[in-house]
Order: C-alpha cells, then sequence, then structure tokens
C-alpha cells in the first residue's frame, strides 16, 4: 500500500527539479501540447446511449424515497439477505487503485481484517493509494501528468482537476462497449444504479468512460448539533438575521458556533444557495449565467465575512483539514460544519450519542429572498480505468459490479460494515453495530465506497430514529434543492481552464473572509476568471444543453 504521506512542498520541489512548472494547475503537461489534445465536446457526436437500468428487487423501505433522489428509509435492518454476486469477480490478480479519503491512512492488508476480508471476498489484491482531500489536486495533477497510471482511479470529490475530461479521453478506457445499453446487464448491479447518475456523469466526445458512484439528491449541506442550535434560539422559517443570532449565541470561550475546513471554504456553498444563487450556473432565456457573476452569490460571501467578523467561526479554517474539521465537531469545539450528505452515516457512530445530529434547513435572506440549497450532482464522483486488455476491463468491471451490491445483500453487508464478530456485531433487532476495530477498520479508512457503490439508502444501524428525522429533513429540503444545469455537459474551455478559474475563486473567498482582502476583491476575481474565459465556458455549456435537451 501507498499513500499521498509526502508534504506539498517535496511534491513540488521534486515536480521543479523535473523541469516542470509548480503551480498545480498547470501541472498536466501530458495533455497540453496539441498533438495529446481530443476533441472532449459532446456536440455533433454519435451518442453512446445510456445503460439500461434494471432495479435490484430489494427490501420493502419503510419510509418512501423518490425516483430523482430522495432516499428510501429502513428503519430496521433486512431479516434474509440475498447473494447479488455468485463468483468471485477475480483469481488472484493485483489491481492498483487510487481515490480521495477524508480519514486517516488504512493499515496494510496485512494486518487490516476488513481489508483482508474485501480482497478475499473480490478474489484480487487491491493495493490502494488514497489521497487525502487536502492533497487531492496536486497528488492527482502529478498522478495524471504521468504516465505510471493506477488501474483504477476516482475522480471526484467536487474538485475541479485541470484538463480532467482531456486525460480521461488520452489516457483511460472507453467502456461503451461494456456499459452502454443492454450490454451492462453482464454487470447486473451496476445495472441497478439510476440512469440519473451515468447522466450526471455524462459523456466524454460522446463515449462513455466512467462508472458513476451515485449520490441522493440532498448536496452539501450545513451538519448541526441541533442541541446546541437549539438552545441557541434556532427555529423554524430563520432568516440570515435569526442564524447570525444563533450562531453567536453558540459561540463563548474556545467554542464555536461555526466550524468549516479549507476544503470546504467557510461553507460557501451553503451561504451563497441560502442567499438565493444557482448553484454554479443557471439557464436563463437559453444562456448559462456563472452563479459568480450574481448578486445573490456576493451577498453570501458578504454573509460569510460578517460571521468571521464577528468571531463565529473556529479561528484557523483556511488551515483546517476534513478531517480536523470532523474531530472539532465531535468533540464539541464547534457545533457545525459544512459537509455532503454522505456525511451523515459516519458522522452517527463518531458521535456515539454525545448529541443530536441534523442536517440545517436552510436560512432566507434577511429582507426577503428564497431560501435555496445544493441539490447534489447525481454522483459523488466517477471511476475510470487505465487503458487495458478487454479481458483486464472485465475483471475490474466485476470488482466495480460487487462494491455496486444494493443494501438487502450479503455483499453489502461486508463491503458496508465488515465481517460479522469481528467489525459488527448484531443487536436484539439484528442491526450491525460496529465493534472497536469496526470504527477502526472501516470504509472511512479504506475508502471503497468512493471506487463504487450501491444506490444510497437512508439506514443507520440501532438507530432508527436518526432515520425519521433526516428523512423527514429531505422531504422538507427537497422544494428547495437547486440543480446546477452543467451536470453531464462538456466545455472545451472548462477542460482547459476552469481549473484555474476556480482557483481564482477560492483564493479570492479565502482572502475576503479571511480579512486578507476587501470585498472588492471579489468583484477583481470575477473579472479575472471572465478574462480567463467564464464567459466562453457559459456560451459552451449553452451548446451542449441545447444539443441535449
Amino acid at each position: 500500500m501507498s499513500t499521498s504521506s509526502f508534504s506539498r512542498r517535496t511534491l513540488l520541489r521534486s515536480i521543479a527539479a523535473g523541469g516542470a512548472a509548480v503551480a498545480a494547475p498547470s501541472l498536466l503537461t501530458a495533455c497540453s501540447s496539441p498533438a495529446a489534445r481530443h476533441d472532449v465536446s459532446n456536440v455533433g457526436k454519435t451518442l453512446a446511449p445510456w445503460p439500461s437500468y434494471v432495479p435490484f428487487s430489494g427490501p420493502p423501505a419503510d419510509l418512501p424515497g423518490t425516483a430523482d433522489g430522495i432516499q428510501p428509509g429502513y428503519l430496521t435492518y433486512p431479516k434474509n439477505l440475498v447473494s447479488a454476486v455468485h463468483d468471485k469477480p477475480g483469481t488472484g490478480q493485483t489491481i492498483k487503485v487510487m481515490t480521495i479519503t477524508y480519514g486517516t491512512p488504512p493499515k496494510p492488508a496485512s494486518s487490516n481484517k476488513f481489508w483482508a476480508a474485501v480482497n478475499e471476498a473480490l478474489g484480487v489484491d487491491i493495493e490502494f493509494t488514497v489521497v487525502p482531500d487536502s492533497d487531492y489536486m496536486t497528488k492527482m495533477a502529478t498522478m495524471m501528468a504521468g504516465d505510471d497510471l493506477p488501474d483504477v482511479i476516482n475522480l471526484g470529490g467536487g474538485h475541479t482537476l485541470p484538463r480532467e475530461a482531456e486525460f480521461v479521453a488520452a489516457k483511460c478506457a472507453d467502456l461503451s462497449a461494456y456499459v452502454s445499453g443492454d450490454a451492462i446487464r453482464a454487470y447486473p448491479n451496476l445495472a441497478n444504479l439510476p440512469t440519473y447518475a451515468w447522466q450526471d456523469m455524462g459523456r466524454i466526445g460522446g463515449r462513455i468512460y466512467g462508472v458513476p458512484v451515485q449520490r441522493s439528491a440532498p448536496g452539501n449541506c450545513l451538519w448541526i448539533n441541533n442541541d446546541v442550535f437549539t438552545a441557541a434560539g434556532m427555529k423554524d422559517g430563520w432568516t440570515s438575521d435569526d442564524f447570525m443570532a444563533v450562531a453567536k449565541a453558540a459561540t463563548h470561550g474556545r467554542k464555536y458556533g461555526l466550524g468549516s475546513s479549507q476544503p470546504l471554504l467557510f461553507g460557501t456553498d451553503v451561504h451563497t444557495t441560502a442567499f438565493g444563487a444557482p448553484q454554479e450556473w443557471k439557464v436563463d432565456g437559453g444562456k448559462f449565467v456563472s452563479a459568480y457573476t450574481t448578486d445573490e452569490y456576493r451577498a453570501g460571501i458578504a454573509f460569510m465575512l460578517k460571521l468571521r467578523q464577528a468571531g463565529l467561526y473556529q479561528p484557523n479554517v483556511l488551515g483546517t483539514s476534513t478531517v480536523d474539521c470532523k474531530t472539532m465537531f465531535y468533540n464539541g469545539t464547534v457545533a457545525s460544519m459544512p459537509d455532503g450528505f454522505g456525511a451523515l452515516t459516519t458522522s452517527i457512530p463518531s458521535i456515539k450519542g454525545a448529541f443530536t445530529l441534523d442536517a440545517m434547513v436552510p436560512y432566507a435572506p434577511a429582507g426577503g429572498g428564497k431560501a435555496g440549497m445544493d441539490r447534489a450532482r447525481g454522483i459523488f464522483g466517477y471511476t475510470v480505468l487505465k487503458k487495458a486488455t478487454p479481458d483486464r476491463i472485465k475483471l475490474i468491471l466485476r470488482v466495480l459490479d460487487y462494491l455496486a451490491a444494493p443494501f438487502g445483500t450479503k455483499e453489502y453487508e461486508l463491503t458496508h460494515f465488515g465481517v460479522e464478530g469481528t467489525h459488527f456485531t448484531r443487536d436484539g433487532q439484528g442491526s450491525p453495530i460496529p465493534t472497536a476495530l469496526g470504527q477502526v477498520e472501516n470504509t472511512v479508512n479504506l475508502p471503497i465506497k468512493y471506487l463504487c457503490d450501491a444506490p444510497q439508502v437512508l439506514y443507520l444501524p440501532g438507530n432508527p430514529e436518526a432515520v425519521k428525522r433526516n428523512h423527514a429533513w429531505q422531504t422538507t429540503v427537497g422544494p428547495m434543492l437547486v440543480r446546477n444545469p452543467r451536470f453531464g455537459l462538456q466545455s472545451e474551455t472548462n477542460t482547459r481552464v476552469g481549473a484555474n478559474i476556480d482557483t481564482l475563486r477560492t483564493d479570492a473567498i479565502g482572502a475576503v473572509v479571511a480579512g486578507r482582502k476587501p470585498l472588492s476583491a471579489w468583484d477583481d476575481a470575477v473579472r479575472q476568471m471572465r478574462d480567463q474565459g467564464l464567459d466562453t465556458i457559459a456560451e459552451e455549456y449553452a451548446q451542449a444543453y441545447a444539443g441535449s435537451h
């Protein structure tokens, strides 16, 4: 196993010694020359059909889900598990994989019973490279610029990688022949992935290059210590003024109402959409309009600045990793943290009943306006495969198919809870409850769930009340969800300069909210983003959107 244990300084020093530019957005030298350019646009291409959808007939839900991503809720664990995979995918082959992680690196497979059990079930030896969220951009850019690729790479976590689509088209396997249309039936668990997940992943140059890691409808939200927020005066139908008052009441001594990490950037997604900004883009009369150019987005940044000036954030947000932010939230140092909705399933056991965990119902801007919240892209990310022989591609697809085994199957139990008696025991209702070992050997530290996963359900072992609360929350916020219309679309300009533009955005927000620059620096950054290609990206997305709607 290898991990990204080296420092950013070491990485950049090694890049400089090799003669490459040290700015992360410029690292993809392998894709930057004209000879390496690939036409990633889908406009005018013959489009590979989406995979046929063949739903799994699993246990009926106690609380119904919806076709567009509200999760089905299960109050109890299924009593009779079925097998979704009848033959081991592999026969002892080694597969090298790379994916993001939000936990600590796993122990080596030789001393990790969860990893060993997964390898045994898959019939392969998985060699993991895990990349911490804070190192993801530099580590992935370096990998993409080289020729020594792992067999399996997950591209996800909400990051904008430089020339991502060009890299995929140049160096990754075209999976269209294996997954398009009824070909997907050879991998029945992948066929159970909803069509919207494939569509939100999108095609590149008309072809299907990846397997999506499905996600439900709620996107980035603010997780709150409900006990603290309720005592501080949280109420239904609240406004941004009410939110600030609650955050102030929750801040005292060395405890803070608001926590965040450097990657989650003061909760930008939460606050800008609450102020009515689009999620990155909106379509207006057939034209794409960037959220960053709107008054609402600027108002969200201004509000975060006020929150920071009032001392309501943990002071070192821009020096805090996602892992450390979670730790501070779990131990009560901060009363909230921004994160994706998927954080629910790992946060509940981590809190160990210390407080009531909820996701915030978005506030509305004071003075009028409609509260909004990110609707998640239908995927956490997508998994691509290094170019290989057809037999090798089929082997890896069988492995991904196993990892996609749905809730209610023996395979799901192994990949999500581990080995009974080792990583979990059962309570009186049959729910798998993590052991002490299961709290350190799991899918947080061995993130196989970011390679491929089952369609998400709302199930929390031994905690049916939390299932009810969170299903009710999803139903409440459903009408507030704001979808990004560029999901699944390609822009040639975005694949070239999108990472640079996103760096301008994040740097400006960080500098303004931290107080290093005035709010007017955001206006300067918007002008720079437009000069660097934001308007051209809008035109290309509009063209792609018109061709697919």
